[in-house]
């Protein structure tokens, strides 16, 4: 897996590359200085992942994104927490804070890898076949899958596809988030931002930005909250607090 660095700072850019180089064994093509120079090199080479600042001269990272293939992932670097659901609305893999932590670089990555092989695959075989007010028929390699409502734990808009995380596997479909979320049953699933549906059952905690299920932290969007507190408490929970 190839991989290039994006930041507009030297030691920000020095620091990336050693912590990759000490987390992970992807290969790293280059670092740059600014979007265009980024640019430049994408054209004649191959890159499956980005680490991309956000806020750099000539073109930010955020725009940038919208520039990039589908087939290129994006892990965005950056030290403000304000553009995180932006980050999100344009499919990035990750959103990592720095000061970046090891640990968290790590999964980050490792997040990185398996979907990169999920969308190596060739075109994905697996589809939403059918449903029933209990569960959905998966479609994969000739067989149908009955996959449970309460074995989904949520599930991620990527590129032209949509990865369903269950309890013990995840799964890639060719469908858009809002077509697969109006097959699963309204008090059970709710959309919590652009990218996310996530299943109510399964939440550990919460709060105005953020659902925790298990290890995953999803984005809770502006724009969905107060449907999404209506539909977890009936309405009872304070926006404000």
């Amino acid at each position: 897996m190839n991989c290039i660095i994006v930041d507009d700072e030297p030691l920000a850019r020095a620091e990336m590359q050693s912590l990759i180089l000490e987390v992970s064994k992807i290969n790293i093509l280059g670092s740059f200085s600014n979007a265009p120079a980024a640019l430049e090199f994408l054209k004649t080479n191959a890159v499956d992942l980005i680490f991309l600042d956000i806020e750099m001269p000539l073109v930010n990272g955020l725009e940038f994104a919208k520039m990039l293939p589908k087939d290129c992932l994006i892990i965005f670097t950056t030290a403000y927490s304000q553009y995180a659901l932006k980050s999100y609305e344009l499919d990035a893999i990750d959103y990592l804070l720095k000061p970046i932590e090891k640990p968290r670089l790590e999964k980050a990555i490792e997040k990185a890898i398996l979907y990169h092989q999920l969308l190596s695959q060739g075109t994905v075989k697996n589809t939403v076949e059918s449903n029933t007010k209990e569960f959905l028929f998966i479609k994969a390699d000739r067989r149908f899958y009955k996959l449970n409502f309460d074995e989904i734990k949520f599930i991620e808009g990527l590129k032209d596809y949509v990865v369903i995380h269950t309890k013990t596997q995840k799964l890639i479909t060719a469908m858009n988030l809002k077509t697969i979320h109006q097959k699963l049953p309204a008090e059970i699933f709710s959309r919590v931002s652009k990218s996310f549906v996530v299943n109510l059952n399964g939440i550990d905690s919460f709060d105005n930005h953020t659902i925790y299920i298990d290890e995953s932290e999803i984005p809770l969007g502006e724009v969905y909250r107060s449907d999404f507190f209506a539909a977890y408490s009936g309405g009872s929970l304070n926006l404000d607090v």
